[in-house]
This record gives C-alpha cells, structure tokens and sequence, in this order.
C-alpha cells in the first residue's frame, strides 16, 4: 500500500521576465523520500523548492499539502539580522515547550548558541540554518546548497544524520559525494520542465545525456521533415498545392514548433590563458610559523612547490588554510622561517567571500571597471588575455543573457555570481591560480568544464576546497590542516589522503549550559471508575478498531498517484476525511489510556 504523498504539485507555471521559468511542473512527494533536484544555474531550482516550501506562489498550478503534515525549509542565504545570536536563531517559531529541540540541534552542528551572529562566519550561519531545519522536526525537509560553507567533517555529519532521518527531504547540491550517498530519487529542472528518475544521482548523468541524444534525435528528423515540406511547398503545381492545404497548414506547425522550442542551454566558454612559464621552483616555504592571539596556524612547515603542481589545502574551518595560502603566495609574512617565490610569477585569484563583486553594480561596470583588467579604450569592450572583446560578447560565453548584462549582481544567484569571478579570473593571462572555494553554487555541468581547464592549465594551481569529488579529480598534492599548528602534505587528492593513513578531525563541542528540564507536576491520586467510565471503556476497543479500518481504507483510496489530478475534489474530501479519523484515533486511544491507568489504580 503506498503512502499518501506529503506534498503535491500540480501543473505549476511561474514566468520571469516573458520566460517560463517554471511551465506545466507537476510532482508529488511521499514519505521517506529521498530526492536529489539538480539543474544548471539559473534553471529554476531554487525557486522550485520555495514554491515546495510554500514561500512563492506561482503564476497557476496548486500546491497541496495534507492536513498536519508539516515542511520545514532550508535556503540558501537566510537572514540574520533580526535575530542577536545564533541561538535566537534557531529558535525563532517553536514554542517554548520546544527549546529542548534547537538545543539538540545545535549540539549536533556542534555550535555554540551565544554566538552574535554579526559575527558568525559563513560556516557558522550554514549550521545554524541546518540546526533550525532540523529542530522542527518536520515530515518533508528542503534543503537549499546545504555544504556551501561546511568542511569535510561536517558534511560528513550532515550525510551521516540524511542518511539516518526518517523525514523525507528534497536536496539541491552539486556535491557529486553528498549527492550519490543520499539520493534514492532525482528531480531534473531543465528549461521549465521538471522530470523525475526513480534512480540515484549514480544514474543520473547517463539517463540526461540518453534524454539529450532523444532530443537531438527528433530535432534531427522533424528539421529533415520541414525541408521536405519546404520543397514540396516550392516545386508542386498550384492545383495540388489547393487539393493539399493541410501540408502547408503542417508545414506552418513545424516552423512554429522549432521557433517556440527553447534549446537546452551549452557549456560555458571558458578558457585559461597561462603567461609566460615561471621558473620550475613555483613557491619553497623553508621551516615557516604563524600563530594568532596564542593560537599556532602551522608550525616548522616546510614545502616545495613546482610549476604544474595543483596543490590542495584540506581541513575544519577556522583551522588557518587562507592564513596558510596568504603565507605560501607572499601575502601575509610567517613569524618564523622565510616563503621564496620563483620568477616571472603572475598570480590571479577567486575569492570565496565575493568580495571583489559589489552588489549594485551592474555585471557590465563589473568587468569594464575592473582595473585589473585594464580597459580597451572603449566603455563597451574589456581586454580578455591581451585582446579587446566586447563585454555582452564575453559574458555570453558565461551563460548570461543580453538582459543580464545591466542587471545589478545582487540579482545574480549563487552560481551566476561564482560564474561572473570566474569570467574576471580567466580574462587575465596567469601562471599561478589561486582558487578558495570555487566549487560553492557551480553546477555539475560547470564544475566538469573547470575541472578540465585546470587539468590541462600549463602553471600552477593553489586551491581550498571541500568537495572530495573535486579534490579527487583534481588535486596532485594535498595539505591537511588539522589544528595546533599541525600540517601534514600527502600525494594526491582526498581519496589519496584516506589511503596514506589521514583521520579527519571530528569538530569540537561548543560548552553550552545544559537545557532547563521543566517542572513535572505530580501525578494525580487514581480515581474509581464511574458506571459511565466502565461502559466506555467497554466500547473503546471496537471503536478504535473501525477508525483503524477506514483510515486504512482511506489510504489505499489516496495512494493512486493520479487521483488529485483526475478528481481533486475528491481527494481534498478523502483527506479531510483521514486527517479526522487520525484524529480521532489518537484521541479514543489516549481516552483508553486514561481510563485503563485509572481502572488498574482504583
């Protein structure tokens, strides 16, 4: 008997800008699912998920979610501001009887709840979003880019408890590692359409790029189709062309049907141009120290660094890998030892705080007034690796539109931002990247492109990252930080790392106060039974179990996939009708309790 679904989507439309973001959606969700919703950037995934959540409302289409079934929702940048800690936080819309529930959750994402939140980092303010998802207890979990801002060791956690949970959950991630443990089914958001495969991520990829070659396919024969008939509608005698209008008629629908049809979207045209080679010695740190306030980052650490190594720092946050990187680049000078740079170095950066984009300007002064980049001459071009192009022209090759191009970047979602560094990155010729955090918010298909590019990079590449896949794929060298000064390098990527014998550090436990339990009131003395009570007590059983009967006979009415659809009205009434009889259920057994308890005391 399958389960009536949690939460039902019916032919959801919502349109931007004269584009369907989201055209025709329809999808359910049952209990103890576990979908992955993936997409490219910008396809609309977001959006789907606060309309799952109940935050937008579409243009058309009906979102329906069974009376006391709850959702909580995750998104990817909550606000802080009203809220003084972290704490707060958390606990904003539960009940106060329910406090015990957000100080479990903080103690699992190991996070201090006295913590301002002004102050709390990015890492901070993700586990603290975790910890108010999971401190609702709800029946279906959305969970918006939940291991941005996390290292290793809490995505573990946070895989660990996924995996564990008896809740349902819809997950965006473009962690590949996060995404083939957890998933058992996957949402696909491709050009307003939203398809479901009842496989894992571990199947996805083959079945998109099968659903592609189909396309491609009947794009194939239907453009065969419309010269055939283009040729017949040119060479066949007027008298014919009379007797067989519903050719031409035809021939109208396919042109129409090719110029409506809305082609997938391509692969970013990126590319890295490498500057002149540096010397063969890149970066020698000879026997280096830094500590903060008492704190050690590294200690007597010493490494060698050669043109085309891709060196990968690995650790918890807060443990010092950006201290670390500023040393090894000559940004930030050691206490002890010395850091030698090679020559005819020419470094370029990606920022994982963004902090080179502001947010009110537009993403064509984001490239035309950076004065890394140097100017054409012209407002309307920039230099690209030593050549002037034209900025729409150059952005187009980053998957933005003609009308993203003076849009202000503070409209511009995860991915895009991280999509507009990039673009800043590669216009510059580089021997030296320096990449910290590059993989938050890009898509699977935009990860695969820069995993390449900096595969076949002629220099040499420092990077932050944790995602595992992506260390796999692409790291030569790994250092793992594991706090007190301690950093050990190993050979390969993360993979690599657990081979040679690498423990990740478990995060340590905030000190918090312990949870005031609340005062138990003594139980009530028992009481004899009255005639009344003994009669009822009599009835209950048969009375509880008919309840069990059309409940049961309920769900099995519900459980067709294709009722709400075919007979709304209909499953609203039967639903009404469940939701009632739980009710009822839960209450005659209580009432049996109740009377059994006093019964056995008289």
């Amino acid at each position: 008997m399958a389960p009536a679904p949690l939460l039902t989507l019916s032919d959801i439309t919502l349109t931007f800008g004269g584009t369907p973001l989201l055209d025709g959606a329809t999808l359910s969700i049952t209990p103890g699912e576990r979908i992955g919703l993936v997409g490219r950037n910008g396809s609309g995934k977001s959006t789907l998920l606060k309309i799952m959540a109940g935050e937008v409302i579409p243009d058309t289409g009906t979102r329906f979610v069974p009376p006391g079934k709850t959702i909580a929702y995750m998104e990817q940048d909550p606000d802080f501001a009203p809220f003084d800690t972290l704490g707060d936080f958390v606990r904003h819309g539960l009940d106060p009887s329910e406090d015990y529930r957000a100080d479990i959750a903080l103690e699992g994402v190991k996070l201090d709840g006295t913590r301002a939140s002004a102050q709390a980092s990015g890492g901070e303010r993700r586990r603290a979003a975790l910890a108010r998802l999971l401190s609702q207890d709800a029946d279906l979990m959305l969970l918006d880019e939940p291991t941005n801002h996390l290292d290793i060791q809490m995505i573990a956690w946070l895989e660990q408890t996924l995996a564990e949970t008896r809740a349902a959950f819809v997950l965006i991630s473009h962690d590949r590692a996060v995404l083939r443990r957890l998933t058992r089914a996957m949402l696909w958001v491709d050009r307003g359409t939203v398809r479901r495969l009842d496989r894992g991520f571990d199947a996805f990829e083959d079945w998109r790029d099968k659903l592609y070659e189909e396309e491609d396919l009947a794009r194939h024969k239907r453009d065969r189709l419309i010269k055939a008939e283009a040729r017949w509608a040119v060479e066949g005698i007027s008298g014919r062309r009379k007797r067989n209008m519903g050719r031409v008629r035809r021939l109208g629908e396919l042109r129409q049907t090719r110029a409506a049809e809305l082609r997938r979207g391509g692969t970013a045209n990126m590319a890295l141009a490498s500057a002149p080679k540096s010397g063969k010695r890149v970066i020698e740190a000879e026997a280096i120290s830094k500590s903060f306030d008492g704190t050690p980052i590294v200690k007597d650490f010493s490494l060698r660094i050669e043109r085309g190594d891709r060196v990968a720092l690995v650790g918890p946050n807060g443990v010092g890998k950006t201290t670390l990187l500023n040393m090894l680049t000559g940004q930030l000078a050691p206490d002890t030892g010395r850091v030698r740079l090679g020559t005819n170095l020419s470094l370029a950066v990606f920022d994982q705080t963004r902090a080179q984009l502001d947010p009110e300007t537009s993403l064509w002064d984001s490239l035309v007034f950076d004065p890394d980049l140097g100017v054409s001459g012209r407002n309307d071009q920039l230099m690209v690796r030593g050549q002037p192009r034209h900025v729409v022209g150059y952005l187009k090759d980053f998957l933005f539109t003609d009308a993203q191009a003076r849009s202000p970047v503070s409209a511009l979602s995860g991915g895009e931002k991280a999509r507009l560094l990039l673009a800043r990155l590669m216009a510059r010729e580089s021997n030296l990247l320096v990449l910290d955090e590059p993989t938050n918010d890009l898509d699977v298909e935009t990860l695969d492109l820069l995993q390449e590019l900096i595969a076949d990079f002629d220099g040499t590449v420092l990077l932050v990252s944790h995602d595992r896949d992506f260390l796999d794929r692409v790291a030569t060298l790994s250092i793992a930080m594991t706090g007190q000064g301690v950093a050990t390098v190993y050979a390969g990527g993360y993979s690599d790392m657990l081979a040679q014998g690498y423990a990740p550090p478990k995060p340590s436990q905030p000190r918090r106060k312990p949870a005031t339990k609340p005062t138990e009131k003594p139980a009530p003395k028992p009481t004899k039974l009255s005639y009344a009570d003994e009669r009822r007590l009599t009835f209950l059983p048969d009375e509880i179990a008919k309840l069990e009967r059309e409940i049961a006979k309920l769900q099995d009415f519900l459980a067709d996939p294709d009722l709400y659809t075919t007979a709304p009205a209909k499953f609203a009434q039967a639903t009404k009708a469940l939701a009632e009889r739980q009710a009822a259920l839960e209450a005659a057994e209580d009432e049996w309790l109740a009377l059994e308890t006093l019964r056995d005391g008289s």
